[in-house]
């Protein structure tokens, strides 16, 4: 069955079309863990797709060493991957600007949850690939069911490992295609062994983490779960496209309706029970029917039922609608729900004035035979230890607000009967009595359109009995002689009170669409200036200001440090001064940000605060936290607001005015990062590159100063102090030229052109080596070399490694007093991973200060600022670059303060060759 499409729908789904064809197309691989095929899957899709003559690249297609996924690769275009400076190392990264100038068909971009090496355009490469599909570029990925941002947490309480590169759900649930790439446990485990999944030293530590059975059952379960959600989405929204108004009922899911009465408790709970033994969604929801104003204590009970609702596990939801059974059977068939649980009416008069058109229950299955419908009763009295609920001081003020419009509406509704009478009366005479009539109509429907039901239906009644009174024989009194007049009178009260009720409905119903739209419009003219804004400042501003307009209240904004403390961010003394909140409460907002959960007044946690706070949470994290309080000339008005703004439409649009102000404070925060990352990398490039052109025009006169002063020094006519002063120049010379050497290297290697010339050496041949070109220095010290016995092979380049050693040899001669020793050690280590060597160079120095440890491998870093000793603090910083090129890791190891400095690094041990056959 199909149903006639909503013309709003229709072009909103025609906007979303034409959006959807200029971009292009995202195919998620998904899986519950490493190893169970995805890259496999992708590479598999894309031979297929090559194959029939799609233009396909290879963007970044992370193998891990696995040779049948690295087949898959064979006759695929790949892209050359994008070398970005980082901590002294150069570091690959996709792309993005070549994927863009190349513009495939289809590219490959594996791992979609990737951060980004910091100084990349994006943090993430979730967001490179939505720059590709912005491009029009399809784009194949693949992602683990733990990296999905709403799962994060739960996979981390099953698996005790939790991982920080996540992908908002969006991107997941915005996908146009999302295939599940699934294999039993067993079998996963069984690869596992097999080094299928990760090399053989790494297999056996994470058997014994997160591989485990329990574990990946657990995930897979999760990720079939998270596969079903999208494909239950998915086909709402096909029967949605199309109309299509019959249930599909794939998956089990229960609505209840939840009125304004009371009793509404047990109708709550009893659906839960039913979802839970069902094992079925459910949604609770309540429908707003412009006919009904809810006093306020009826809204406060549908807040509190909704919070319950969500509190057992449903989705809940706020609604309007012209007619509740319709209402309600909209709703779920728009959902897909196949079961709607409701109360059970009252009886006695109320459903005798129902008869007409009868019960709820009878409407529904009228109307809706596709849905199952549930009749709970609710509950009739309250428990006895149960204290009866004292009125809020929301109820207490909306009553006495009522009391005051009702005041003003009976006086009016008094005045427009008499101006209507003394007008007709001093017409009498000259106006037929059907426009007598008329004229009492037209002030009915003024009293209806300004004070609402109860004024119009007074004004009525006053119009029928004036009319009586003074214009029906006999007059001045409410006697009738003419029988007609009766039915006439008859008919004015029913038309009289028709129009009221009608004008009072429209009244209403303007009213909340004016509302609608004025919201509408400030969150349309929000995320446009918020768009434009530069700076952190204009952002709070315009915030405040369209927050002041909707809703009314005072605003104070709280923004994170470095240590992530919040402080308060003043406004210019010159704006936004009015709508400012000052008598702030920074220990909640504290709260709020660390928890990222709202508190204050209108919420659980902390009510009694004067304002309520509210974290500012973007796609990454949450920026910061905006406190919220109402303002209104009277304290009854202000509670009533407060009670309005705990309304389910009315907190979802003040949480999207956040998420507005959150997406435009992280927007400015990722302009200004990038921004900083352009100016170090251009100002790095600057240095090397001055540097590298000093270091090249200095080496040539220094060499050929070092060989004169050589000359002048062997030259037997010069007296001894000559040949003495020519031996300092040779001396400072060479040290000159050691300092322009490093220099050199240090701009090779950030430059990325240092290409390892890996070898297979015996680290006591490279240390004895680098002892021997230090051997001058080294005079009148013992070096003490403790290499254990049976030390493997290393497979590295010999002239850089040797220059570590000699590096760190030099550092402990300077920072040591002359004559104390110099320790060199060397062992196997078997950690939790790979074996690895171990390399340490200790000295009996003053150590290094304990500010320091963390910034010593930094380039022109020293020990001593002022000293005298010489060297502008290279050597550590070419002794991580060359140690991090060999996928080695070079630390200082802690001592206590005066008993030396020790220096470490490990390499790790590779498989040796066999010896040569003889």
């Amino acid at each position: 069955m199909t149903t006639r499409p909503d013309p709003d729908d229709l072009l909103e789904r025609v906007m979303r079309d034409e959006e959807r064809q200029a971009r292009g197309r995202l195919k998620i691989f998904f899986g519950f863990s490493a190893g169970v095929g995805k890259t496999f899957a992708m590479l598999e899709a894309a031979q297929a797709l090559a194959a029939q003559g799609g233009d396909v690249v290879a963007g970044v297609v992370e193998t891990h060493g696995r040779a049948e996924t690295e087949a898959q690769l064979a006759g695929l275009a790949r892209l050359p991957m994008r070398m970005v400076a980082y901590r002294d190392r150069q570091l690959p990264e996709f792309d993005l600007d070549a994927a863009l100038e190349r513009k495939p068909g289809v590219i490959l971009v594996d791992e979609l949850a990737h951060s980004n090496v910091p100084g990349s355009r994006h943090a993430k490469r979730w967001q490179d690939i939505d720059e590709l599909l912005r491009a029009g570029i399809d784009v194949y990925t693949t992602l683990n069911v733990q990296h999905i941002e709403s799962l994060n947490d739960v996979v981390g309480q099953i698996t005790g490992i939790r991982v920080f590169e996540t992908v908002p759900d969006h991107v997941f649930d915005e996908a146009d295609d999302v295939m599940l790439v699934d294999i039993p446990p067993d079998e996963l485990l069984a690869r596992l062994q097999q080094g299928k999944v990760y090399l053989p030293q790494q297999a056996e530590k994470a058997g014994r983490n997160f591989f485990r059975k329990g574990n990946l059952i657990a995930l897979r379960e999760i990720a079939l779960r998270r596969t079903a959600d999208r494909v239950d989405a998915d086909m709402r929204q096909y029967r949605a496209d199309r109309s299509i108004a019959q249930l599909w009922q794939a998956r089990e899911r229960i609505v209840v309706a939840i009125g304004s009465g009371s009793g509404e408790e047990r109708l709550i709970r009893e659906a839960a029970r039913l979802a839970a033994k069902l094992q079925a969604q459910w949604l609770a929801v309540h429908v707003d029917l412009p006919g009904q104003r809810q006093a306020m204590e009826a809204r406060e009970r549908v807040v509190s039922y909704l919070k319950l609702a969500h509190s057992l596990g449903a989705e809940t939801a706020s609604i309007s609608g012209e007619e509740l059974a319709a209402a309600l059977l909209q709703f779920a068939r728009s959902r897909n729900a196949g079961k709607l649980v409701i109360g059970q009416e009252e009886g006695g008069l109320r459903r005798l004035l129902r008869w007409p058109r009868g019960t709820l229950a009878q409407r529904i299955a009228r109307s809706g035979g596709e849905i199952d419908l549930y009749t709970i009763a609710r509950s009739r009295t309250r428990h006895q230890h149960e204290p009866a609920r004292p009125d809020s001081a929301a109820s207490a003020a909306e009553a006495l607000l009522t009391r005051r419009r009702s005041t003003r509406g009976t006086l009016w509704a008094v005045a427009s009967c008499a101006i209507t009478t003394t007008l007709a009366f001093l017409l009498d005479g000259k106006l037929h009595p059907a426009n007598v009539i008329m004229l009492y109509l037209v002030g009915v429907m003024l009293v209806a359109m300004r004070y609402g039901r109860a004024a119009s239906a007074l004004v009525s009644v006053l119009s029928v009995l004036s009319f009586d009174f003074f214009f029906v024989d006999p007059r001045f009194s409410i006697t009738v002689s003419d029988a007609q007049y009766l039915l006439t009178l008859a008919v004015m009260l029913a038309v009289s009170l028709f129009i009221s009720s009608l004008t009072a409905r429209l009244r209403r119903q303007a009213s909340v669409a004016m509302q609608r739209e004025a919201r509408a419009a400030n969150l349309y003219m929000l995320g446009k200036e918020l768009s434009a804004l530069l700076t952190l400042d204009q952002i709070l501003e315009i915030g405040r200001r369209h927050l002041a307009a909707v809703f009314g209240a005072r605003i104070a904004f709280f923004l994170p440090d470095s240590a992530d403390q919040l402080r308060l961010a003043e406004p210019e003394q010159d704006s936004g001064a009015a709508h400012v909140f000052r008598n702030v409460d920074a220990g909640v907002a504290q709260w709020v940000y660390d928890n990222g959960q709202a508190a204050g007044k209108g919420t659980a946690t902390l009510p009694s605060a004067a304002a309520l706070y509210l974290p500012l949470t973007a796609t990454m994290r949450t920026r910061g936290v905006l406190a919220f309080a109402i303002e209104a000339p009277s304290e009854e008005e202000r509670q009533l607001a407060a009670a309005q703004l705990a309304l389910p439409e009315n907190r979802q649009m003040l949480e999207i005015f956040c998420s507005q102000i959150a997406m435009a404070i992280e927007r400015l925060h990722y302009a200004e990062v990038a921004q900083d990352a352009l100016v170090t990398m251009e100002s790095e490039r600057l240095r090397n590159s001055l540097l590298s052109a000093i270091s090249h025009d200095l080496r040539t006169p220094l060499t050929s100063l070092v060989g004169s002063a050589d000359v002048l020094a062997a030259n037997a006519r010069l007296d001894d102090d000559a040949r003495a002063m020519a031996r300092t120049i040779s001396e400072q010379s060479q040290k000159m030229v050691g300092l322009m050497n490093n220099l050199l290297d240090m701009a090779r290697l950030q430059a990325g052109v240092v290409t390892l010339n890996r070898q297979w050496n015996a680290l006591e041949e490279l240390a004895g080596s680098a002892l021997r070109l230090l051997a001058k220095a080294l005079e009148g010290r013992q070096v003490d070399t403790r290499i254990a016995p049976e030390l493997p092979l290393l497979r590295v380049d010999a002239v850089l490694l040797e220059r570590v050693l000699a590096n760190l040899v030099e550092n402990a001669i300077k920072y040591s007093p002359p004559g104390t020793p110099i320790g060199i050690s060397a062992h196997v280590e078997h950690g939790d991973g790979a074996p690895q060597v171990k390399v340490c160079v200790m000295d009996q120095g003053r150590g290094f200060p304990p500010t320091m440890a963390q910034h010593a491998f930094e380039k022109f870093t020293r020990g001593d600022n002022e000293s005298a000793t010489p060297g502008v603090g290279l050597g550590l910083a070419i002794c991580r670059a060359i140690i991090e090129a060999h996928q080695g890791r070079i630390w200082i190891a802690p001592q206590e303060a005066g008993q030396g400095a020790t220096v470490c690094f490990t390499l790790p041990v590779e498989t040796q060759p066999a010896p040569p056959e003889e």
